[in-house]
């Protein structure tokens, strides 16, 4: 396989591999006490296991594909070579090249504190497009995967975003909608007044910790919506691809910063709705000086 034949089924093949091989070193090998660094605030980390598994990650998907461009969390700076046995391989950008985008722990605040909700993140885009993406769950066992066209997945089971728990057609109010919080205070007081001018239009509000996990819960129907702002490709190229395979629409917020940097995933028959009602509370608007 080289860069000019790789297909989405290949590319989410060698994703699997590697997000297999990453689960099982956060979570069987889980050290007692983790080592943690400050990163853009006092509540923004990142441990040594999220440096571990994205090394890891590296290498298995260098071992099949070493020219590749690989971008990742903790090494976004990196983010036009791979480096393969300590040698840095350059790179020239074509339309048909591949790259991968990596979050090696999203939700490393949930892990730091051992509790669920952490998860490996792995999309594959050739060119612009994202075709393959795979969001492994390891507290719970679950691996979500999907290829564009082809569908979304869980354990190898088809997943439908559409599955609602409530018999009727479903309403905004009687939506269950998920969120995340920026990590700088401001933005996080922001963050809560739209919180609590939603919170009373809608069944209730959940918040898990981990913007990718967050877009496979919508997939697999286990929330009705979720809307974030403040987040980067790494948090959204898997989960949206896996969201929107699975029958779910998801756009920017209205009024807020384009993809990834804002997103809103739902329902088709709630997002419109969902997006009013957003754009009235100005939740696109929160991380925008004098909003």
């Amino acid at each position: 396989m080289t860069g000019d034949d790789a297909t989405p089924a290949d590319l989410v093949d060698l994703a699997l591999q590697a997000v297999r091989a990453a689960s099982e070193l956060i979570h069987d090998r889980r050290p007692g006490r983790l080592q943690v660094n400050q990163k853009s605030t006092a509540t923004d980390n990142v441990t040594d296991m999220d440096l571990a598994s994205e090394s890891l990650i590296r290498s298995v998907i260098a071992s099949s594909r070493p020219w590749d461009r690989f971008v990742g969390e903790e090494s976004a700076q990196d983010s036009s070579k791979l480096a393969v046995g300590g040698t840095e391989l350059a790179r020239s950008r074509e339309a048909n090249e591949v790259t991968w985008i990596v979050d090696p722990i999203d939700g490393t605040t949930n892990y730091l504190y051992d509790l669920p909700g952490y998860n490996v993140s792995i999309a594959a885009a050739i060119g612009d497009e994202v075709v393959a993406g795979v969001v492994a769950d390891p507290a719970h066992g679950r691996i979500y995967s999907a290829t564009l066209g082809g569908g979304a997945f869980c354990n190898g089971s088809p997943i439908d975003a559409t599955t609602s728990v409530t018999p009727k057609k479903l309403t905004l109010d009687r939506a269950l909608i998920a969120t995340g919080f920026a990590y700088l205070p401001a933005t996080r007081a922001k963050q809560g007044r739209v919180v609590a001018e939603l919170l009373p239009r809608v069944r209730d509000i959940r918040r898990f910790g981990a913007a990718a996990l967050d877009l496979c819960h919508v997939a697999a129907g286990r929330v009705d919506g979720y809307f974030e702002v403040g987040l980067a490709q790494w948090d959204v190229a898997a989960g949206a691809l896996i969201a929107r395979e699975a029958g779910a629409m998801v756009e920017s917020l209205r009024g807020g910063p384009a993809m990834p940097t804002s997103v809103v995933a739902a329902k088709p028959e709630i997002l419109e709705q969902l997006q009013e009602l957003l754009d009235d509370l100005g939740a696109g608007t929160v991380n925008q000086p004098g909003a």
